[in-house]
C-alpha cells in the first residue's frame, strides 16, 4: 500500500486575558515565548495582535497528526500563560475585540491596511487550514473543481464562532461572515487548468483585489508555495481530537477528488452565487440546517445529515485504507448528535451564571 498523502494543519487562536477573558494584544510576546517552547517555524503572529497561529510539521498518520496538534496547542498555551493569557480556539473573540494589526515585520500588513482600510481592522478571525499533498499542479487545480461544492458542508460541520465581542451574533460561524468581507475571499472559480488559474490570480492582483498570490483567499485552493491543496473553510475547532478528525476527513475528500480527476469525471459547474448562498446557510445554521447540494449538478436542497451520507460514500474507501474511518465516523456522529462547536459554546453559556466568561474558560487550551 502506498504511503498516505502528506498532511499539515495551521490553527489560529484568540489570546484572552486571564482575568477579564477579553481579547488582549500580546501576540508578539507570546510568539517569542512559544518559539522557545516549540521552535521558530511552528508559531507565528497573525493579522491581529490578539492572535497567534500554530503550524504543524508534515504528518502521515492520524496518530502522528493528533500528537503534533496536542504538542503545539500545549506549547502555545504555556507561552500564553507566561504573559497572563489564555489560548482560546474560537473563530472570533468571544469577549472584547481583536486588536489592531501588528507593527513589526509588518510591511505587508501596513500595505494591506493602506489598500483595504477598515476591512483589515475588522478581521482577527481564527480558522483551521488543512494542507494535503498533491504533487502534480495540474491535477491539484482540477481537483479543486470537485472540492469547491463540498466546502459549505465542511463549514457547517466546523462552525465555532457564535459569539463576538460579548454578543450572540445569531450565526453558527460569524468568523466566515467577517472573512467574506475581503474582495478576494469566497469560492474558487471553476478552473480550466493551470494556465487559467494563473490568469485569474494575475487578474485579481491587477484589479487591486489581491496584494499577491498568497492573498487569493479562496476557501479551497492550490497552495501558492507548497505542492498541496489547501482547504481553508473551517473555523478553528474546539479540541485537538476534532481538529484531527476534520483534517483526516479533508485528506480523504482530496483523495477522492484526485481519483475522479484521473478518471476524467467532470465537476459540476455550480454558479459562484449559489455557492455563496450555501456558505451563508452553513454559517447561519451550522449542521442543523439545509444546504443546496452543491456537489451535484442539480444542487437539490438536502439536510446536513443527508449530505454527510453522500460525503461518506465518497470518502469511506480512503479513510478505511489508512485506518481513519472510525475516528472520522465517530466525530461526524458526534456533530450530528450534539452540533458543532457553536452549539457547545451556547450550551456552556446557558448553563453558567457568568455566561461568556465560562465559554472562554471551557474553550481555553489546558496546559499539561
Amino acid at each position: 500500500m502506498p504511503a498516505p498523502p502528506t498532511l499539515g494543519v495551521e490553527e489560529e487562536f484568540v489570546l484572552a486575558d486571564r482575568g477579564t477573558r477579553s481579547a488582549v494584544c500580546r501576540s508578539l510576546s507570546v510568539v517569542s515565548a512559544a518559539r522557545d517552547h516549540l521552535g521558530g517555524p511552528h508559531v507565528v503572529p497573525e493579522l491581529s495582535q490578539s492572535q497567534v497561529e500554530t503550524v504543524s510539521g508534515v504528518c502521515r498518520t492520524g496518530v502522528e497528526l493528533e500528537a503534533e496538534i496536542v504538542r503545539l496547542r500545549a506549547g502555545a498555551a504555556a507561552a500564553a500563560a507566561e504573559h497572563d493569557c489564555l489560548l482560546v480556539p474560537s473563530g472570533v473573540a468571544v469577549l472584547g475585540r481583536s486588536g489592531p494589526p501588528p507593527v513589526l515585520d509588518q510591511a505587508r500588513y501596513q500595505a494591506l491596511a493602506r489598500r483595504f482600510g477598515q476591512v483589515i481592522h475588522e478581521q482577527g478571525v481564527n480558522a483551521c487550514h488543512v494542507h494535503v499533498g498533491v504533487a502534480a499542479r495540474e491535477e491539484a487545480i482540477q481537483a479543486v473543481n470537485h472540492l469547491r461544492g463540498w466546502m459549505p458542508l465542511l463549514l457547517a460541520l466546523t462552525a465555532n464562532s457564535p459569539y463576538c465581542d460579548g454578543r450572540d451574533t445569531g450565526y453558527a460561524s460569524w468568523r466566515s461572515m467577517v472573512w467574506s468581507r475581503w474582495p478576494s475571499a469566497g469560492p474558487p472559480p471553476h478552473l480550466r487548468g493551470a494556465a487559467h488559474y494563473e490568469q485569474v490570480v494575475g487578474q485579481l492582483m491587477g484589479s487591486g483585489a489581491a496584494l499577491d498570490p498568497a492573498m487569493v483567499y479562496w476557501y479551497v485552493r492550490p497552495s501558492a508555495h507548497l505542492p498541496t491543496i489547501e482547504v481553508r473553510i473551517a473555523d478553528v475547532l474546539p479540541d485537538a481530537g476534532a481538529t484531527t478528525a476534520y483534517a483526516l476527513l479533508v485528506r480523504a475528500l482530496v483523495g477522492h477528488a484526485v481519483e475522479v480527476v484521473r478518471a476524467a469525471e467532470l465537476a459540476p459547474e455550480v454558479p459562484d452565487l449559489l455557492l455563496r448562498a450555501a456558505y451563508w446557510q452553513a454559517a447561519r445554521h451550522g449542521p442543523s440546517g439545509t444546504l443546496p447540494g452543491t456537489h451535484i449538478h442539480d444542487c437539490a436542497p438536502m439536510t446536513v445529515g443527508r449530505l454527510i451520507e453522500e460525503l461518506w460514500k465518497r470518502v469511506e474507501p480512503y479513510l478505511s485504507r489508512y485506518g481513519d474511518d472510525r475516528r472520522v465516523g465517530d466525530w461526524l456522529a458526534d456533530v450530528q448528535l450534539n452540533g458543532s462547536g457553536s452549539a457547545r459554546q451556547r450550551r456552556v453559556a446557558e448553563r453558567h451564571e457568568d455566561g461568556l466568561r465560562a465559554v472562554v474558560d471551557d474553550l481555553a487550551v489546558e496546559i499539561p
